[in-house]
């Protein structure tokens, strides 16, 4: 047998029929994809394990046998150590820069200078100027949320005290927090710090790295994270339910399709205005098209799905795979998550590949940059170019398959919907927990990743959760992976146990609930603490009967956000593999040492039934020591599922 064949990934590639569609044009194509290129490159086992050190040119240094140290002397307990919290620090920087551009805009608009952006939730604005001591009382709008940018710009430079947002933790938490000197001072300064840590010859004992990890983290999640996502709030509007389709179905061939890909809203909420001005549709009427569709990729598209019903074309693996359909006419990235070789894929057909931030330069492709002062008229400029782009396409191949999906649930609306427009509260949730109608929560995030079925674990997860009455929320790629399957529409009911389907038909909620972004994983946090604080579930997160997951990260980023969760009080679980299994103790420190120190842990398991088993076995041991009434689902009764939403065709219906 070949060296070539040995590293062919056996696995599946996917359980999506319009990515297997694709995959067919791809190979009959010749055309490389994410998911024949993972058949060709092997992974790393030391690197992969995290027991190689590259942080000096005296090595790499790479351990492969028991007790062997580096050349500067370190073990792999503490190469293995900083390996992890390098990842977490980048995974910071890159959520905690997103927020860092969220507050330049919205000081931006408060002092006049932004054309065709305007602060469209002042009720947010209100909620977060509390948050941040500003004083409302007889000003303007604008005038608020200048002092509201100005604070949130402090927080990334802040040198010594702790961030605004801490005071949003429990009461118990912060405290603990205060104890363990792990309150973050500044968003910048503690990656900082930890890059300096974790630099040759510095920090050297391990749980003390990851302590900082922790501390550097938190800055994400009640930092940088928390901070975009209030301010997206503000400037774009809260997100409430809509309904909306999924997968690359959504594309059309008789109109200009523009796909935004990326991270952050700030030109793809001008794209969606750009693209339904009468002026650009004209044009495009004039090249023969009968409109223009918007479609997304990834957490862009989650941003302006929650907000406008804009549909994804699909999720992080997706990205290729829509340019293959050959109608796309331009493909519009930001920043994060985004392929290199997209610009090859695009150069065997008309799409013209389009760059956008000064942070993601791509050589092949075009680039015509956000003009911060008026992103209307870069939003425009960005449309013609599809619009011209459109009389070039050759031969296309759009699948048929798409889905229904509910999105735009902020924290917010869950209680507007648990509680109503006047007396909202998560009261009506604790109180099914309580009672036992609920078993628990689970929060099931994360990427795609092509070493393991692309969407399988996200799905089977999900799945095995709510037939065992656990509500789900999602954020990122993960909400996209079950909006292709139905599962986040009314419907789904049919896969819950009684308890969770009387709680969801009473409420009017599916369930599984599209909560945002990857940034918006900070609006977990506020759930959580918010249901703390109603009563009746322990007095931090960490006594809750909840669950993070991650069935199939990829990211430096999800390294961070399950540390800022672990940091908070949960239990996380990742899919795929470890990062840190060269080192039996790291991952004594990840699970029991942050147990014992923080309440939440981090735990790798790569077996999807596995990790629902821990999963339930962990909310079975919170509702115990919470002396909860016993969870007895055969005890509720099995209802229809109502038709809460408008959800005009069933799953995987061909688009009209």
């Amino acid at each position: 047998m070949s060296d070539e064949k040995k590293t062919k990934e056996t696995h599946p590639k996917t359980i999506d029929p319009a990515a297997i569609e694709m995959l067919k044009v791809a190979e009959s194509e010749g055309i490389s994809t994410a998911f024949s290129r993972v058949d060709e490159i092997r992974p790393c086992p030391i690197g992969q394990s995290g027991s190689c050190c590259k942080h000096c040119f005296m090595g790499p240094c790479r351990f492969t046998k028991e007790g062997s140290r580096g050349i500067c002397g370190a073990t792999v307990d503490t190469v293995v150590a900083r390996n992890l919290a390098r990842a977490v620090a980048a995974g910071t920087s890159a959520h905690s820069d997103h927020g860092r551009d969220v507050a330049l805009m919205l000081r931006a608009v408060a002092k006049g200078e932004v054309k065709g952006y305007k602060i469209k939730d002042e009720d947010k604005l209100k909620a977060v100027a509390g948050y941040l001591h500003v004083s409302t009382e007889g000003r303007s709008k604008e005038e608020i949320a200048l002092d509201v940018a100005n604070i949130a710009l402090s927080n990334f430079g802040r040198q010594e005290g702790q961030l605004d947002y801490i005071d949003r933790a429990t009461g118990k938490r912060q405290e603990l927090w205060k104890n363990l000197d792990i309150t973050p001072r500044g968003i910048d300064r503690e990656v900082v710090e930890m890059m300096h840590r974790t630099s040759i010859g510095v920090d050297q004992d391990p749980e003390h790295i990851l302590l900082h990890a922790l501390k550097t983290s938190l800055g994400n999640g009640w930092g940088g994270s928390m901070l975009a996502t209030d301010m997206q709030d503000i400037l774009f509007g809260t997100p409430r339910g809509r309904t909306g389709k999924v997968n690359l179905g959504v594309l059309k061939e008789d109109e200009v399709n523009v796909v935004v890909h990326g991270h952050e809203p700030l030109l793809s909420e001008a794209i969606v205005a750009a693209a339904s001005d009468p002026e650009m549709i004209k044009e495009a009427q004039a090249k023969g098209a009968k409109g223009i569709n918007l479609a997304g990729i990834c957490c862009t598209s989650n941003e302006i799905l929650m907000r406008h019903g804009i549909p994804p074309a699909g999720n992080f693996l997706h990205q290729e795979l829509a340019i293959l359909t050959g109608a796309v006419d331009a493909f519009v990235v930001d920043v994060q998550c985004i392929f290199e070789a997209l610009a090859d894929v695009s150069s065997h057909y008309h799409t013209r590949l389009i760059s956008t931030s000064p942070k993601a330069k791509i050589s092949a492709a075009e680039y015509i940059p956000l003009d911060e002062h008026a992103p209307i008229e870069s939003a425009k400029k960005i449309i013609q170019v599809a619009i011209d782009a459109y009389p070039k396409r050759k031969t296309t191949h759009i699948p048929k398959s798409y889905s229904d999906l509910v999105a735009g649930f902020s924290h917010e609306y869950i209680k507007y919907m648990l509680g109503g427009q006047y007396r909202a509260t998560f009261r009506p949730l604790n109180d099914a927990v309580i009672s036992g109608r609920l078993r628990g929560l689970a929060a099931v995030v994360g990427c795609n990743n092509p070493r393991v079925t692309q969407d399988e674990g996200h799905n089977y997860v999900v799945k095995e959760l709510i037939k065992n009455d656990v509500l789900v929320v999602q954020t990122g790629c993960g909400a996209i992976a079950n909006a292709k399957y139905g599962l986040l529409i009314p419907e789904a009911l049919e896969f819950a146990g009684p308890g969770l389907r009387e709680i969801c038909e009473a409420v009017g909620i599916p369930p599984v609930l599209h909560v945002g972004s990857c940034v918006d994983n900070s609006r977990i946090l506020t759930i959580l603490t918010e249901v703390i604080e109603e009563g009746g579930l322990g007095e931090d997160i960490d006594d809750l009967p909840a669950v993070g997951i991650a069935p199939e990260w990829m990211s430096e980023k999800a390294l961070a956000i399950a540390s800022y969760c672990c940091g908070s009080g949960a239990y996380v679980l990742f899919g795929v593999g470890s990062p840190v299994k060269g080192s039996a103790k790291v991952e004594e420190i990840l699970t029991k040492g942050w147990e014992e120190t923080v309440g939440g842990k981090l735990e790798f398991e790569p077996d999807p039934a596995k990790i629902v088993e821990k999963a339930l076995a962990h909310i079975q041991a919170k509702r115990a020591a919470l002396g909860l009434s016993e969870y007895k689902p055969g005890k509720y009764a099995r209802a229809e599922a109502s038709q809460v939403f408008e959800t005009p065709h069933h799953p995987g219906t061909p688009h009209q």
